[in-house]
């Protein structure tokens, strides 16, 4: 089938890609001129493992092509993906300006019937805009063409989206009308084999689905993060508890794993979004608000416990930090908890020498040059000269440390792990003092 996807963000580009590599037709609009020119020649402007290959093989295959120009799009594909961003107002709605942009050009541009596939993130309704935008544009045209608004949210995971896209658990598909249902049916063909993954049902059910999705796990994230907070108060073990919860499958390991907080481009504002529509309404969103006031808390946590082991003091103490982004297997530190971290620690007067897999040049893209801050090439070079260690981010690499030269290089010889990588009594075999989330804290050797 021939697609266009407007937009080469995580979900545009992946899904873009993807379907080509199944022998779909794809050409992928963007405004963005250097980003557009950077993938024309191979370059993947983002971390997600196995896309650049896909990407590049495609191109090569002639299957996907990306360019600058609306018209060209528009006139190629027969389903037309909207996956631009939505980021959030300052009221914590969904700006949807992006999307009714795209909507009004594809209608300036539409000379056949297409089918418009909304794939961002949009609060519920937004189908309806989103046809009413196209709606007046073809009315001033003067140009009566027939199209279909289909809702169609994406479910990735940032680090896993390529995997996510290939092989996904279900395929939403918010229509009333059964010509653009076949044609949905048709493109996810190849994705649907083993047994039937596609979900059918109305455009704001659809719509309403993905909010739902986004909010539940954040709300286990936030569950277990309590429970943990709890725990510590009451001397029990969270991983024990964990361990003890999960294994109801009603309840399941996923998402329950505490730490200190979630983050990334989808949670904090998936959340804010569905509040934001939930006051709309008249109506109060008791558990969302409390999951986002837990969360918010919790980003602090770890800050708290360094600022705390130190009498209230960190002025002229070295922090070093292990992971900068929101999450392992990506670049991105939109919303990451290390930024509220590092954020606390200047503000407190420390310094921090910090250490990422693959986050190292979005973090100078953020923070720039500062006095405070020192970005190392690995993971041992952020603990020369450190007081302490932070960990935020559960890369591999952080798993299996020499801890004797942890306990060497460290000057306090403390350890801060807001992933609870290691196992307590370990750290003290070897010296280390270790405060983690909701278990017992364990004191340096003297």
């Amino acid at each position: 089938m021939k697609v266009t996807v407007f937009g080469t963000g995580y979900v545009g580009l992946v899904q873009g890609a993807v379907l080509a590599d199944v022998g779909h037709d794809v050409v992928c609009v963007d405004i963005d001129a250097a980003k557009v020119a950077a993938l024309q020649a191979g370059r993947v402007p983002i971390h997600e493992p196995g896309l650049a290959p896909i990407v590049q093989a495609n191109q090569a295959a002639g299957r996907l092509r990306f360019t600058t120009g609306a018209a060209e799009g528009v006139a190629h594909g027969e389903l037309i993906f909207l996956a631009v961003g939505t980021p959030p107002d300052e009221d914590g709605s969904a700006d949807l300006q992006h999307v009714l942009a795209v909507a009004r050009t594809i209608a300036t541009h539409m000379a056949a019937p297409k089918t418009i596939v909304n794939k961002s993130t949009v609060p519920v309704g937004t189908a309806d805009q989103v046809a009413e935008a196209v709606r007046a544009v073809l009315q001033q045209r003067g140009a009566p063409i027939a199209f279909e608004v289909v809702s169609n949210p994406e479910f990735l995971k940032e680090g896993a989206a390529v995997a996510d896209c290939k092989r996904p658990d279900r395929i939403v598909i918010g229509t009333g009308s059964a010509a653009a249902e076949a044609q949905l049916r048709e493109l996810y063909a190849p994705f649907n084999r083993n047994h039937d993954k596609i979900v059918v049902m109305d455009v704001k059910s659809a719509e309403l689905t993905k909010y739902a999705a986004n909010a539940m796990l954040a709300t286990k994230i936030s569950f277990i993060n309590e429970i943990a907070n709890l725990a510590e108060r009451l001397g029990a073990d969270i991983e024990a508890v964990r361990r003890g919860i999960g294994s109801d499958p009603r309840i399941g390991y996923h998402f329950i794993y505490p730490g200190v907080g979630y983050g990334g481009s989808c949670f904090p504002k998936d959340v804010k979004a569905l509040i934001h529509t939930a006051k709309g309404v008249g109506f109060t969103p008791d558990v969302l608000l409390a999951v986002e006031q837990r969360n918010g808390a919790q980003r602090r946590v770890l800050a708290e416990r360094i600022v705390a082991h130190y009498g209230g003091d960190v002025r002229g103490k070295t922090v070093a930090v292990w992971g900068l982004a929101f999450k392992p297997e990506t670049d991105d530190m939109r919303e990451a908890p290390s930024r509220a971290l590092l954020q606390a620690l200047w503000a407190a007067g420390a310094q921090v020498r910090a250490h990422d897999p693959v986050a190292m040049d979005e973090a100078r893209r953020l923070f720039g040059e500062r006095d405070d801050l020192v970005l190392c090439d690995t993971p041992l070079e952020a603990l020369q000269g450190a007081d302490c260690l932070a960990i935020v981010t559960e890369w591999k690499i952080f798993r299996v440390p020499d801890f004797d030269q942890m306990a060497r290089l460290l000057k306090d010889r403390m350890v801060f792990d807001g992933r609870n990588l290691y196992e307590p009594a370990v750290l003290a075999r070897h010296g280390l003092g270790y405060e983690s989330i909701g278990r017992p804290g364990v004191a340096p050797a003297p």
